[in-house]
């Protein structure tokens, strides 16, 4: 147990947001600088458990902040989600359509804040890291003989693999939307910052293995039923072996993923749960399908998550959330009409769960609405790893293995959950919501390992939609250029051709080839009287 006892990981924050506050004489608003500064002095370091421990649950609350925007980077970047008034001349409107048109500058806020909110909990995540000794060197993750903070073996193992989880989660985000970024392993002064430049994207996944190794070696191999209510929330030895999983991925290498997600298959505890609402519903928070998510509090403590705001109908009043909606991240209409929903037969239970209609114009996001009794203070947790990932990334490691093989069986089982029906011959396979066939003479089956793809990838996109994860499976497939041209032209004429001054078809399709990856904001290199750093090509 690595939190006070009898005090659940929300509680734990919520009560050290109360004593910070009152310790500190300033709004609860005011939580986030508690973070360490980058140049303050050794003696500032931690230096017993309660202290890394403290600070280490900022470090998960630091989460929130990268949370805040993480979906215009990446959901707002794929076919699911686009700005729902292209006519719109409200400032924040148009700066988000930059982005979903690929369209942004270096300049961008949005993007900068997301980059400095992420390094920002890097930092303190690193002070946590310095004090229990953890230092990273030629590819490997090691532990000082002697750490500044002074506690049991077993307290700075977990406590160290949980800030390397976090951190390999931060990176891992990183290198996926700018390619190669500075690798920052360990506290630097200001000056010595200066003259860190970007590594290659080969180095950065070194790195972020290093961590989530590490972490899969200190965490303990708890399943799920065994960890005390506590502690559900902190990272485990299954998030890193899930997240090293999808990093070996990523790079190809599908053995060793392989080897990773059966281990979290056979041996977590973790599970698919009964119905894919129960997932979210936040009466039923960590879940057995949850292996890692960022973690809201309500309750007017400044831990509430705004998503539920952000993303219900501009205009709606409180008939979807009080406080009214800012209509962001819209579903795009290929993701919400993409649903299999028929007037009979089966349907695909997570439309329901994951988008609605407020009006015949204006769909929403409902995946993270909750009623809240103050603005942006949800409840909802945000998934991050959830057990159907863990089944959907082993059928990927594995490939089309027939018709009646183990991956189309994990699609399947994933499309049950889902309300799917066993599909009987000469009904519309295409229209209707139905498992896939096992048998090879049926036309309608599987069978080859482009089906097979396109297929996972269909099934990816309606079981994650709006979780972040629908770009990076583009780009770690190497589908992303082609489903996002066709994005764009299935809907230019309904949507992007109204946008004044409209951009060509051809103009967004470039800007895909030409812009994959985001821009290095540019104060990072105007800023930099030491080195200078390449931008990304496009800019």
């Amino acid at each position: 147990m690595f939190i006070t006892k009898h005090i659940s990981m929300k509680s734990f924050i919520q009560i050290l947001v109360i004593t910070l506050c009152v310790a500190a004489s300033v709004s609860c608003k005011k939580i986030i600088e508690v973070q360490p500064q980058a140049n303050i002095g050794a003696e500032n370091f931690y230096n017993n458990f309660n202290e890394a421990n403290v600070a280490l649950t900022g470090c998960y609350y630091g989460l929130q902040k990268s949370l805040d925007n993480e979906w215009m980077m990446t959901e707002l970047r794929s076919d699911n989600a686009k700005q729902g008034a292209p006519t719109s001349t409200n400032a924040t409107n148009l700066e988000l359509n930059k982005i979903n048109m690929y369209a942004a500058n270096p300049t961008q806020p949005f993007i900068y804040t997301y980059w400095l909110n992420t390094y920002t909990n890097i930092n303190s995540i690193n002070y946590v890291l310095a004090s229990l000794g953890v230092e990273y060197n030629n590819g490997a993750i090691t532990l000082t003989a002697n750490p500044r903070a002074k506690m049991e073996d077993a307290q700075r193992k977990s406590l160290a693999g949980q800030a390397l989880f976090l951190r390999a989660y931060h990176y891992f985000n990183l290198v996926r939307l700018w390619g190669g970024v500075q690798i920052v392993a360990k506290i630097y002064l200001p000056e010595e910052l200066k003259k860190l430049n970007r590594a290659s994207v080969n180095d950065c996944y070194t790195f972020i293995a290093a961590d989530l190794k590490a972490a899969a070696d200190w965490l303990p191999a708890t399943p799920y039923s065994k960890i005390v209510s506590d502690d559900l929330g902190r990272a485990t030895q299954w998030a890193a072996k899930s997240l090293l999983a999808k990093l070996y991925l990523t790079t190809g290498n599908k053995a060793d993923a392989l080897t990773l997600l059966n281990d979290v298959i056979n041996n977590s505890g973790y599970g698919l749960e009964t119905t894919y609402g129960s997932v979210f519903s936040i009466t039923n928070e960590m879940n057995k399908e949850i292996l890692f998510a960022i973690r809201f509090k309500a309750g007017g403590l400044g831990l509430g998550s705004p998503l539920g705001n952000y993303f219900a109908p501009v205009s709606s009043g409180s008939a979807v959330i009080l406080g009214d909606g800012s209509g962001y991240n819209f579903p795009t209409t290929s993701i919400y009409n993409g649903y299999k929903t028929l007037v009979s037969g089966a349907v695909d239970g997570r439309k329901a769960v994951t988008v609605d209609q407020y009006t015949s114009s204006k769909q929403y996001v409902k995946k993270f609405t909750s009623p809240v009794k103050i603005k942006f203070d949800g409840e909802n947790d945000f998934p991050v790893i959830r057990f159907a990932d863990v089944l959907l990334m082993k059928a990927e490691a594995t490939g089309f293995d027939g018709e009646n093989g183990s991956s189309v069986t994990i699609i399947n089982q994933i499309r049950k959950r889902a309300g799917a029906a066993n599909y009987a011959t000469g009904v519309s396979f295409v229209t209707g919501f139905y498992l896939y066939p096992t048998t090879a003479s049926d036309p309608n089956a599987i069978s080859s390992q482009d089906e097979f793809l396109n297929a996972l990838l269909d099934e990816r996109r309606y079981e994650f939609a709006f979780e972040n994860q629908r770009l990076f499976d583009l780009q770690r497939t190497g589908k992303f250029a082609e489903v996002m041209k066709n994005y764009f032209a299935s809907e230019y004429s309904s949507h992007y051709s109204k946008y004044k001054p409209a951009l060509t078809l051809a103009e967004l399709q470039t800007n895909v080839d030409k812009r994959p990856l985001l821009p290095i904001p540019q104060r990072e290199i105007d800023t930099n009287n030491e080195i200078a750093i390449q931008q990304n090509s496009g800019y």
